[in-house]
């Protein structure tokens, strides 16, 4: 937890980009495998390609292709952090991302963020920039195992309003 963690790979968006997701930080899998929400029992993918009903997608490519196809943006609240290994409740001295890339390149209708911790760093550090409210969805990630696959779809088919 000695080491600042800087964010290893950049945020997934384009010109047509209609809605921003926000994600904490990536987990250790993510930074493995240099992409979003890497961990196998994360449902994320899951609950997107259901959504979009759409094949559930396997590759990085499949899942850009997924995403870009329906104007869904990926990106973090944090740019770096000390972490320990994928628990958001160990995050210090956070920094935030820049989000004006995104919002300056994308007509961005809404930013919803994946869980409490992505809308709290949102709130604190990311909102008072932008001037922008987001909208808090329950996580994704295996660590939020109230909340069953049936349960995550329901809650986020509200992403779809802006699509």
């Amino acid at each position: 937890m000695n080491e600042r963690i800087v964010h290893p790979f950049g945020p997934l968006y384009d010109a047509s980009s209609r809605i921003l997701i926000l994600g904490s930080f990536p987990s250790v899998k993510s930074r493995e495998q240099n992409f979003f929400y890497g961990h196998p029992q994360n449902r994320f993918w899951k609950v997107t390609a259901a959504l979009l009903n759409e094949p559930l997608p396997q590759s990085i490519p499949e899942k850009r292709k997924m995403l870009l196809a329906h104007h869904i943006a990926l990106w973090d609240s944090i740019a770096s952090c000390r972490v320990v290994g994928s628990s958001d409740a160990s995050i210090k001295d956070a920094v935030p991302n820049d989000l004006s890339q995104i919002l300056d390149a994308a007509e961005i209708r809404q930013i919803y963020c994946n869980g409490t911790t992505s809308f709290s760093l949102y709130e604190k550090y990311i909102r008072p920039v932008t001037g922008r409210s987001a909208v808090k969805l329950p996580s994704t990630s295996p660590a939020n195992a109230a909340w069953s696959l049936d349960r995550l779809i329901e809650a986020w088919r509200v992403i779809l309003t802006e699509l």
